[in-house]
């Protein structure tokens, strides 16, 4: 399903976009009708997406070899509204989304540092490797549900 990093980076992007439709959905009918569990339903859904297209953008950017900037960009785009959907066009349409996972060792020289041989290791086995960031994101999810959200509790 996610041959490639633009794929499984669009899909995150565009989940992204929908789970902060359903967020805002959630608190306008919270506003509206006072259905505060629209929040909860909205939000927490829009939490969790919102941690998995952030371990997406690490993921891919470490793939891609982004430099600090189209990594940062990427990541931060998760904090505004709708932002992931240009940003993926803008790392498209500029060439950082094209290519394939590197899972094998190549000329470059940076392919002998340890962070790339783990992520070779970890792309060769997709299902480990998305075991271990669901779990990853989940774990971050439930701290977080335990912190409370931001501003506190109403």
């Amino acid at each position: 399903m996610f041959r490639t990093p633009l794929t499984l980076f669009r899909t995150l992007a565009i989940a992204e976009a929908i789970s902060w439709t359903l967020l805002i959905t959630g608190l306008i009918l919270r506003a509206t009708a006072d259905l505060s569990i629209a929040v909860t339903i909205g939000g927490g859904i829009h939490g969790f997406v919102f941690l998995a297209y952030g371990a997406t953008a690490v993921l891919v950017a470490l793939n891609q070899r982004w430099g600090f900037g189209p990594a940062a960009v990427a990541i931060v785009s998760a904090i505004i509204p709708y932002a992931t959907v240009p940003t993926e066009l803008w790392l498209h349409r500029t060439g950082r989304l094209r290519g394939a996972w590197r899972l094998e060792a190549g000329d470059d020289p940076r392919d002998a540092r340890p962070l790339d041989r783990l992520l070779r290791f970890s792309l060769r086995r997709p299902w480990v490797l998305g075991i271990l960031i669901v779990l990853a994101v989940a774990l971050i999810f439930v701290v977080l549900l335990v912190v409370g959200p931001p501003g506190g509790k109403d």
